[in-house]
């Protein structure tokens, strides 16, 4: 039996740093770094974030070596986030891959972070992965994508958001609503409590498996100035139900073109990834599908935000065909699938 591939991974996209250790499939270690100095801003500020970054890698590619059980000398490859993100944090990544990959003498393999994301959902654990061909909604604060994965490096975008990510919709509207960065999580926490049909919102109007969350930002800032000049306290009184109506919105908004490519193409294969995964609301509809013949897969909450093992069982599948990269490998803030 063929030895299974010893992976370091290395992600580095936004604001939070993560080192992780598989061997194949399966992740020993899995270690991230966030960096809350980006909570007094209201949102991540890149150049605080690519600083951070350079303070964090070492002692957290450290950590994950080290909780792995393995040595340096028992990595077989250096798997790493090429883009798409914020180009000074890639940059971070980068350098640090190309350095170490180039001290150990050990190969290359660059990342797609979105494609990372859909591929969480093959890591080896008790949950079982999907079957190929599935359907996968990634949804976070930079994307909104409905994606064809044909196989582990084939994959085919179907639809996708035209302006505003569903993430950066609830991070805008929880800013409106003046509740601390991240809002998104707050706004899931808080619409527990509420009532999703107290306010109604607009939806999109817009290709059949295009999104649009800008005008719905649009209608919750009027709709909130409007009821805050007869009272001030309306936000603040009314938080829970605004909250429950946002987010049955934005998760209406998703289920539907979900639903529509499942539809077209034919898969009832369906997963979610992306950070919006971690979602209540949208997790519990999803589940519902099982009823309706869909096979579900929801990552784990440990891989719905950015995370190094998702980066490192992406590289797997890149190590098996031996496509690696070298010294000239760069940062792509905007590499697409």
């Amino acid at each position: 039996m063929e030895k299974e591939p010893v992976i370091l991974a290395i992600e580095s996209s936004c604001d939070d740093t993560s080192a992780a250790v598989l061997k194949g499939r399966v992740v020993l270690s899995n270690e991230v770094a966030t960096q809350k100095i980006h909570e007094e801003f209201g949102g991540v500020v890149p150049e605080l974030a690519s600083r951070a970054h350079q303070k964090n890698i070492i002692p957290v590619v450290d950590a994950a070596i080290k909780k792995s059980g393995l040595k340096k000398s028992d990595l077989d490859a250096i798997a790493f986030t090429r883009g798409p993100g914020l180009l000074g944090s890639l940059l971070v990544g980068v350098s640090f891959s190309k350095s170490l990959g180039l001290a150990l003498g050990i190969p290359l393999i660059e990342v797609n972070h979105m494609e990372a994301h859909i591929l969480a959902h093959m890591i080896e654990d008790e949950n079982g992965t999907p079957d190929f061909p599935f359907l996968c909604l990634t949804v976070s604060g930079g994307h909104t994508q409905l994606v064809v994965v044909k196989s582990a490096l084939e994959m085919e975008v179907i639809g996708e958001t035209i302006d505003d990510a569903a993430g950066e919709a609830f991070d805008k509207i929880s800013k409106i609503m003046e509740l601390p960065y991240p809002g998104g999580p707050l706004i899931d926490k808080y619409a527990k409590e509420g009532n999703p049909e107290a306010y109604s919102f607009s939806h999109p109007k817009v290709g059949e498996l295009e999104f649009s969350f800008s005008g719905l930002k649009t209608n919750v800032l009027r709709f909130l100035q409007k009821e805050v000049r007869q009272d001030e306290n309306f936000v603040l009184n009314n938080l829970c139900d605004i909250s429950a109506s946002v987010q049955k919105t934005i998760v209406d908004i998703l289920m539907k073109k979900l639903e529509l490519a499942s539809k077209k193409t034919g898969i009832k294969n369906v997963a979610i990834a992306g950070g919006v995964s971690a979602n209540s609301e949208l997790r519990s509809r999803l589940l519902e599908k099982k009823k309706r013949g869909w096979k579900v897969f929801i990552p784990d909450f440990e891989f719905c935000t950015d995370n190094a093992a998702m980066i490192g069982v992406s590289g797997y599948y890149k190590f098996q065909k031996e496509i690696f990269v070298d010294q000239s490998a760069g940062a792509n803030a905007r590499l697409k699938i």
